[in-house]
């Protein structure tokens, strides 16, 4: 792979960021979905981590809500575009780094024409591309970045009352570097990465006993409305995915504890 940055690769670089403008940010439809989905979770004055947050759909929702926002994003292209909607909003922090189990450097895979899945998960790239909807995605620039902790970003910000992790394929190592459980969060479940989210679930499970548990939900992809009526444990969610799974079709995974606040 190519150095990230140049100018060559500029009008890949464009449509891949308008793509993902108008996935993000292009559909009013899906905001009003989101409100209510993330209602659930945040209100006025509470906290919101955005890990992954790319181009700011869900920072925008967030603030609609009156929730303060930690955005999350090393990719240079969509940071750009995080600091033009909302570098001067004082209720939104953004953070240049990536994060996983430790504080330091790594490589980032990017994906210029699909910034979507610019990840830095090797082995997540192995695994997605035996799938056919990957057949064109190319991974064709690297860059290093800095990696910060979940725990260090709560020493810094405070405590989410959510917290969502999309970080194509390194959940495990951003939940690595998280000590103690937060109210409720959300991770990404791909289906030709059905192993890499079931390790996932399970940490998920681990993190939140000491509290009482998590309860789960699923929302297939960006529909913004859950799959099921009632919450479930994991091993009913796991049912539940392993429907989805041949569909190819892939979603977000919802836990909250058992034990926290319910709106």
């Amino acid at each position: 792979m190519e150095t990230a940055g140049r100018g060559r690769d500029l009008p890949r670089r464009a449509w891949g960021l308008a793509r993902s403008m108008v996935l993000y940010h292009g559909q009013p439809g899906k905001h009003r979905r989101a409100a209510r989905l993330y209602g659930d979770f945040l209100g006025p004055g509470d906290l919101g981590f955005d890990v992954g947050a790319h181009v700011g759909g869900r920072v925008r929702t967030w603030r609609k809500l009156g929730a303060r926002v930690v955005a999350i994003e090393p990719q240079p292209d969509c940071l750009r575009m995080l600091r033009l909607f909302f570098g001067r909003d004082p209720q939104v922090t953004l953070v240049p780094d990536a994060v996983g189990a430790q504080a330091g450097q790594a490589s980032l895979a990017l994906s210029t024409a699909t910034p979507t899945v610019s990840t830095l998960s090797q082995n997540w790239i192995e695994s997605v591309t035996t799938d056919q909807s990957f057949a064109r995605v190319r991974w064709d620039q690297t860059l290093q970045v800095k990696v910060t902790t979940l725990d260090d970003l709560i020493a810094r910000h405070g405590v989410p009352a959510f917290c969502k992790i999309d970080v194509e394929g390194f959940e495990s190592e951003v939940l690595a570097g998280l000590t103690h459980p937060v109210a409720a969060l959300s991770f990404e479940y791909l289906p030709p990465a059905h192993d890499a989210a079931v390790e996932v679930l399970g940490q998920v499970e681990r993190l939140g006993a000491p509290a009482g548990g998590y309860e789960y939900n699923y929302s297939p992809i960006e529909t913004m409305r859950y799959a099921q009526d009632s919450w479930m444990n994991a091993g009913e969610l796991l049912r539940l995915v392993e429907r989805f799974r041949p569909l190819g079709r892939s979603g977000d995974v919802y836990a909250r504890l058992v034990t926290g606040p319910r709106r």
